[in-house]
C-alpha cells in the first residue's frame, strides 16, 4: 500500500495482525512532508516498524475510532495538528475562524479544543497500560508553564491534564528513532511500568518527563536550571517572567542545559535536545517515499492546507530570525539546516508527475523564504552563543548572509523539465538583503539575489513583514527599524520600473502587540497612507504559549529586562488599535476621529483625513 494503514482492513491487506505503533492525529490524514505525521509515521516505517495512522478519531460516543486497532506492542504516539489547536480555530478576537484548514472541506467538527489532552485522556482510560507518547507543536509549546489565552490561566505542562507518559518537543525524527530503538531491544511488549523504568534508566534527549523527585535520573544536579515552580508562577507573575528567558535560551543554545520544573508536586524534567540534523538526516526525511497526497479516504474533498502547500518544497529548518511573537525558533530552533540540492531537485520532480501540476511551484521557501544555507562562519562561537536572534537587535558580525547557494538553487529547480516558474510564498527577510557585509562579493551577491526575487519569482504581489512602524514596538518585537522597509520599497519600485513590471509589494502590520499604544496604531495608520497602501494582510496580536511576547502581554513584564510593558487586553483597546489599519473605510471615520480627538492628536486627523476634520 502507498499509504500507511487506517483501518483494520488495510491492515489485513498487509497481512499484519499486529501494530508497534498507533498514531493519533487531529488532522486529515496527508501524506506529504509538510504535515508532521506522515513524517513520523514514514521515518518510523523506515526503522523497520509497523506503524498505522488513525486521523481525526471521532471522541465522542463509544471511541470505536481509538478500539478499531487494538493496541499497539509499543506505544500510542499523539500529535495534535501542524497547527496549535486553538489558533487554528479561534481568531485573536476569539471568534471561530471560517474554516479549519486541516479537515476535509474545512469542518469545525472534527476536532476537539486541545485534542492531545483529549485523546491522552481517551486512551488512558481504554488501555491504561500501553504508554502515550506527545508530540507535535501544541504538546511542545505546553512542555512547561505557559499562558493559555482561551482559557485566561497559567496551566502546567501540558503532561499533567493529559497523563500522557512522554513528551517529544520540537522537530521529532531523532528522539522518535532513538525512542524507538530503545523500546525494540526490550523484544516484548512495553507496559506503562517498564516504559517508565527505561525512561529513568535512559534518559532520552528531547524529551518531557513528569517524575517524582527519587525518580530523577541523577537527581537534581548543580549544573540543572531549577525553575520557579508552577505554584510559584500562579502566585508571582515575575516568577513566570524569569522562567522564561531560561526556557527561551536553552531552546536557542547548541549544547543546551537540562531544565525542571516542580509541579504539584512532581517534577518536569527537560532534557536537553540533540544537534540539529546533518544534510543528510534532513534529506533522508524528505526523501522517504510519500505520495505528497490526501489520502483516498478525502477523495472529492477539498483540504484546505494542502491546496495550499502541495506545489511547494521547503529548503530548510529553523529560523534565526527570533522573532518575539513567532513559535518557530522555539519549535525547529535557530540553527539552519539546509536540504541538498540533489535532495530538492528530487521532490520537484516528483511535483512535476502530480497529475494536476501546470508547471507552476508555488513556493521555493521555509520559515524564512531567504535564510538558506545561512550559519556562523565560525560555529564555534555559535557552539557557546545562546542569543535568541542572530538579526536582532543587529546582524551578528558572524552570520554568513551570503545568498548565492539560495540563487542556485533557483537556477537549477528553473532549469527542470516541466518547470515554467517558482515562486517565492514565505516571507522574506529584507534585512538580510539590505546587510551591509563588509565583503562586496557577498554584497553584489545579496543586490542580485533581490533583482532577481522581484523580477522572476513574485506571481503579482511580495509579501514582506514590517510588522509595524514604531520603532519602539518593533524593539519589542525583535524586529528591524522601519526605515529599513522604506529602503526595499525603493529598491523594488525602482526594479520594478526599470524591468516594466507592475507589481505589488504586500505588508503584514500586526496590532496590540505589547508595548504598542492606538496612539502608535494612529501613527502606522498616517505612515502607511503616505506611502499609498490600504492594508489587507494584518492581524491582531494572538498570545499564543512560548513566545516572549506572550510572556510580556501575561505578566505585564519584559522577560529579559523585567521592565513593565503595556498590552491592549480587552476588547475594546483591542479593537480601538485594529480598527487604524482600516481607517480608509467611512464605517471607521467616526470612531477613529472620536480618539484621535481624545489623545489631542489633531496633527494626526488632518494627515488622515485632511485638515477640514480637525
Amino acid at each position: 500500500m502507498p499509504f500507511l494503514p487506517t483501518t483494520k482492513k488495510e491492515l489485513e491487506r498487509l497481512g499484519w495482525d499486529t501494530l508497534d505503533v498507533i498514531l493519533f492525529s487531529a488532522d486529515a490524514y496527508v501524506d506529504h512532508p509538510s504535515f508532521g505525521m506522515a513524517v513520523i509515521g514514514r521515518i518510523l516505517e523506515a526503522e523497520g516498524l509497523k506503524v498505522a495512522i488513525v486521523p481525526q478519531p471521532d471522541w465522542h460516543g463509544d471511541y470505536r475510532d481509538f478500539k478499531k486497532l487494538g493496541r499497539p506492542r509499543l506505544f500510542f504516539g499523539i500529535s495534535p495538528g501542524a497547527m496549535d489547536s486553538m489558533v487554528n480555530k479561534y481568531t485573536a478576537n476569539k471568534r471561530l475562524r471560517s474554516e479549519d484548514a486541516y479537515s476535509p472541506d474545512g469542518r469545525h467538527d472534527l476536532r476537539p479544543e486541545y485534542p492531545t489532552i483529549v485523546y491522552t485522556r481517551i486512551l488512558k482510560e481504554l488501555y491504561p497500560d500501553v504508554p502515550v507518547v506527545l508530540g507535535g507543536i501544541e504538546a511542545s509549546l505546553r512542555r512547561l508553564t505557559h499562558y493559555d489565552y482561551w482559557q485566561d490561566r497559567l496551566l502546567p505542562t501540558i503532561l499533567h491534564p493529559s497523563g500522557a507518559d512522554l513528551l517529544i518537543y520540537g522537530m521529532g525524527e531523532k528522539p522518535m528513532v532513538s525512542l524507538a530503538h530503545l523500546l525494540v531491544e526490550q523484544d516484548r511488549e512495553i507496559d506503562v511500568k517498564l516504559f517508565r523504568n527505561l525512561m529513568a534508566r535512559f534518559p532520552q534527549k528531547q524529551t518531557v518527563s513528569l517524575l517524582k523527585k527519587e525518580d530523577i535520573p541523577g537527581g537534581i544536579r548543580s549544573d540543572d536550571i531549577l525553575l520557579h515552580s508552577h505554584e510559584e508562577c500562579l502566585r508571582n507573575k515575575r516568577a513566570q517572567a524569569e522562567n522564561f528567558r531560561h526556557i527561551e535560551e536553552e531552546s536557542n543554545k547548541y549544547a543546551a542545559q537540562r531544565i525542571i520544573q516542580e509541579v504539584d508536586g512532581r517534577y518536569a524534567v527537560v532534557n536537553p535536545p540533540y544537534q540539529p540534523l546533518t544534510q543528510d538526516e534532513l534529506d533522508r526525511s524528505f526523501d522517504l517515499p510519500y505520495t505528497r497526497l490526501p489520502h483516498p479516504k478525502y477523495r472529492g474533498k477539498r483540504i484546505p492546507a494542502y491546496e495550499m502547500i502541495k506545489f511547494s518544497v521547503c529548503l530548510h529548518r529553523g529560523c534565526f530570525g527570533g522573532c518575539a511573537f513567532c513559535t518557530i525558533s522555539a519549535h525547529q530552533g535557530k540553527f539552519i539546516t539546509s536540504r541538498s540540492k540533489e535532495s530538492i531537485l528530487r521532490e520537484v520532480k516528483a511535483i512535476t508527475q502530480l497529475p494536476d501540476f501546470k508547471g507552476y511551484l508555488s513556493d521555493l521557501g521555509g520559515p524564512s523564504a531567504n535564510m538558506y544555507a545561512m550559519h556562523g562562519k565560525n560555529l564555534d562561537l555559535c557552539y557557546q552563543c545562546k542569543r535568541p536572534s542572530c538579526i536582532h537587535p543587529n546582524i551578528c558580525k558572524n552570520l554568513n548572509t551570503d545568498h548565492s547557494q539560495l540563487l542556485d538553487i533557483y537556477h537549477a529547480v528553473d532549469a527542470l523539465p516541466g518547470i515554467k516558474k517558482s515562486f517565492i510564498g514565505s516571507g522574506v527577510r529584507y534585512d538580510l538583503l539590505l546587510h551591509d557585509t563588509g565583503d562586496e562579493r557577498t554584497n553584489r551577491i545579496n543586490r542580485q539575489y533581490t533583482e532577481e526575487l522581484i523580477t522572476h519569482h513574485v506571481s503579482g504581489r511580495l509579501k514582506v513583514a514590517p510588522e509595524h512602524t514604531s520603532d519602539r514596538v518593533l524593539s519589542l518585537m525583535r524586529k528591524p527599524s522601519f526605515h529599513l522597509f522604506y529602503d526595499f520599497k525603493r529598491i523594488f519600485d525602482d526594479i520594478n520600473r526599470r524591468h516594466h513590471l507592475r507589481q505589488q509589494i504586500i505588508p503584514y502590520f500586526i496590532s496590540s502587540h505589547p508595548g504598542c499604544t492606538a496612539e502608535d496604531m494612529a501613527e502606522l495608520a498616517t505612515l502607511t497612507k503616505d506611502l499609498n497602501f490600504q492594508l489587507e494582510q494584518v492581524q491582531d496580536f494572538t498570545p499564543t504559549p512560548m513566545t516572549v511576547s506572550t510572556e510580556a502581554w501575561y505578566t505585564g513584564l519584559h522577560p529579559y529586562t523585567l521592565q513593565p510593558v503595556f498590552s491592549a487586553k480587552t476588547q475594546k483597546e483591542k479593537l480601538a488599535q485594529r480598527q487604524f489599519f482600516f481607517w480608509y473605510k467611512p464605517s471607521e471615520r467616526q470612531a477613529i476621529l472620536r480618539l484621535l480627538r481624545q489623545i489631542n492628536r489633531p496633527d494626526l486627523i488632518s494627515r488622515l483625513f485632511g485638515r477640514k476634520n480637525v
